[in-house]
């Protein structure tokens, strides 16, 4: 066995006990902050009191598979590749969706420890995530990658685990449900007492944040119910790091109705249908969490409209929170320039962008207020241990801004 592994440039030590990290998805720090100043969720205030707690800085565009996949590698989207869950073919003109794990460029923190002896697993609660997730890991070995969404289809071959419903003592979660996170929960807690992997991934899903306010009941409860898992699996004697992908902002009006800058519609009335195609990489099979519609969006020209035509059509345009070329997107946000459009699209913390009105179905919402995520306003996230950094780490922290991305990092090196 080796006593570290260097994993994308970063030299990880051999865990001394088993690394739990999990990404809270959709977890915005509002929502601690209001269950720590109410006490409700006394799990993870022990951990702020007695281990290391602050708010990170997530990846953009700030959605799900671009965090997951820097958490799980320990880079910035620049370098791992998938910066949202759509990049436009220019040669075909159509959406390729980015959940292949052929896309994803580099090693994973699992596969590279397992290949080097350890144990590990990750559970997912959307099945989008799983392959990538799981790239490069031989569940042959002895190794667990599944999600939630299809625990009832686990097969020993794909999975490295079968008969998931029984083994848990759960029945199969709704995929629009809190239960499709905590069955990733329990399934961890159980791995964890009957397994102990030396390295455990949960990644969890944002159906309740996408819903549900801070202040509201049901919000509440996930995250007393959250803190229960949470309190079972440090009594394993493990490492327990809690991040989120990204942040959540409630983008609706006064009225209620989602505020919207259908972006397709503003361009084709400016330079013409067909000039311009907007993408909207938060789009998804989970359509009745945002209805396509979030906080960051990409624009390509068909080759007649330059990128500063579309920059100066929304500058200025209230809503707008930034637009700008490939090269400045990439530099700002450590972007692949390669998968990036002519001009990326930011709104502001109140407003959501879709492409045309006509492409989006908000039926799903069925009443409720818009909170969605995807802009700068949902890249701030909390990075939580329940353990204490040792003096190293603290003067490391001390004197840079944290990432989300590197939560393996300071769970693995960073705790004594």
């Amino acid at each position: 066995m080796k006593t570290s592994v260097n994993i994308n440039g970063t030299n990880y030590r051999w865990p001394i006990r088993p690394v739990v990290v999990v990404c809270i998805d959709g977890g915005d720090p509002s929502y601690l902050q209001r269950f720590l100043a109410e006490g409700v969720v006394p799990n993870i205030d022990r951990f702020v009191q007695e281990g290391f707690a602050t708010v990170a800085e997530g990846s953009m565009p700030s959605f799900t598979c671009p965090n997951n996949m820097s958490i799980i590698t320990g880079t910035a989207t620049s370098r791992h590749g998938i910066s949202g869950n759509y990049y436009l073919d220019t040669q075909t003109w159509q959406p390729v969706v980015m959940t292949g794990p052929e896309l994803l460029r580099g090693d994973t923190i699992l596969a590279r420890f397992a290949e080097s002896g350890a144990k590990v697993v990750s559970i997912t609660a959307k099945d989008k995530l799983r392959r990538q997730l799981g790239k490069g890991l031989d569940v042959s070995q002895g190794h667990i990658s599944f999600s939630s969404e299809f625990a009832d289809r686990c097969t020993l071959k794909e999975n490295g685990i079968d008969q998931v419903l029984d083994y848990v003592g759960l029945p199969q979660p709704h995929m629009y449900s809190m239960d499709l996170s905590l069955f990733v929960l329990e399934a961890g807690i159980k791995l964890l007492q009957e397994r102990r992997p030396d390295l455990m991934y949960l990644s969890l899903t944002d159906y309740v944040q996408h819903k549900w306010a801070p202040h509201e009941a049901q919000a509440r409860t996930f995250y007393q119910r959250l803190d229960d898992a949470f309190g079972r699996l440090v009594e394993q004697d493990i490492v327990l790091a809690l991040t989120a992908d990204h942040g959540m902002s409630d983008k609706s009006n006064e009225k209620g109705e989602p505020n919207v800058i259908w972006l397709q519609d503003v361009l084709d009335a400016e330079f013409g249908p067909g000039e311009t195609t907007v993408v909207c990489p938060i789009t998804d099979a989970f359509v009745a969490h945002h209805g396509a519609l979030g906080g960051f969006v990409r624009v390509w020209s068909r080759g007649q409209v330059s990128a500063q035509a579309i920059i100066h059509r929304l500058v200025g345009m209230d809503g707008i929170e930034l637009a700008l070329d490939k090269q400045a997107a990439c530099r700002m946000f450590d972007m692949p320039p390669d998968r990036e459009a002519d001009v990326v699209v930011v709104s502001r913390v109140d407003v959501c962008v879709g492409g045309s009105q006509k492409q989006h179905d908000l039926a799903d919402l069925n009443g409720h207020r818009l909170r969605t995520h995807g802009g700068t306003s949902e890249a701030r996230v909390p990075m939580i241990l329940n353990r204490p950094l040792n003096a190293l780490y603290k003067t490391l922290v001390a004197s840079s801004q944290l990432k989300s991305y590197q939560i393996f990092d300071l769970a693995i090196n960073g705790i004594d």
